[in-house]
Order: C-alpha cells, then structure tokens, then sequence
C-alpha cells in the first residue's frame, strides 16, 4: 500500500511540473496579446479591448447576448446569475464589461491599475484571463 501511495504521490508531482510551465508559457502569452504598448502589464482599456474581442468570438449566434452554452469554460451558472442583473439569463455587452472590471478589480490587489504576470498568474487573474483571452 505504501508503495502504491508512493507512484502516486510522484505521479502526481511529475504532472505538476509537467504541466507548470504550459501554464506560465499560456499566462505570459496571454499577457503578450493583451499587451499592445509591450509595458509588461495590462491596464483596463487593453482588458477591455481583449473582452470585446472574446464576447464576438464566443457570441455564436450573434444576438448580441452571452448564454449560458456560449460562457461555458469562462463562468459557472452561479457566476452567469451574480453578473445578470436582468434575470434574463445571458449578459450583454454592458454586463459581460462590468463582469470584467469586477474581475480586473479582483485580480489587482495592489491596486495600481495594471495587471502584471505574477497578477496574472494568480486565481483571480486567471479568472479575468478566461474573460479576456482567447
């Protein structure tokens, strides 16, 4: 039994770092994308430039709405209902970009306007990141 918990336990470490670095290589491509000014950091003018561009992309049907079909990977059912504050069970452009500042805000606890790699990187900037990156 130890030894199982053993092959486990360095199975598990080996995909860890396995995959740690495809994460670090997606967050700083992500943030090279979002970069246009190549300052290292994205502001909120580039989030939402990046938002824009993700609501068409996933905007399927074209109706000017996000469903909850068309967030999926990028906001859970709890999530869709806190951001929709119609009750009409999809977000348009004016939601889905609160959505976003509430994110950026979350993703900056320093509170300097910019969003740096290691923000990025963070939980919170990863949720932004699913918001704004494609």
């Amino acid at each position: 039994m130890r030894k199982l918990a053993q092959t486990f336990s360095i199975a598990a470490t080996a995909l860890f770092l396995a995959a740690s670095p495809t994460f670090a290589a997606d967050t700083a491509a992500a943030l090279k994308a979002l970069d246009p000014d190549d300052d290292g950091t994205i502001d909120m003018k580039e989030a939402l430039a990046g938002a824009k561009k993700v609501f068409k992309t996933v905007n399927t049907d074209d109706d000017k709405t996000l469903e909850a079909d068309e967030l999926e990977g990028m906001l859970d059912a709890k999530g869709l209902d806190m951001a929709d504050p119609d009750d009409d069970d999809s977000l348009d452009w004016k939601e889905y970009r609160a959505l976003v500042k509430a994110k950026f805000k979350a993703a900056n606890p320093d509170d300097d306007g910019t969003i740096d790699l290691k923000e990025l990187e963070s939980p919170a900037g990863q949720e932004l990141m699913k918001l704004i990156y494609k």
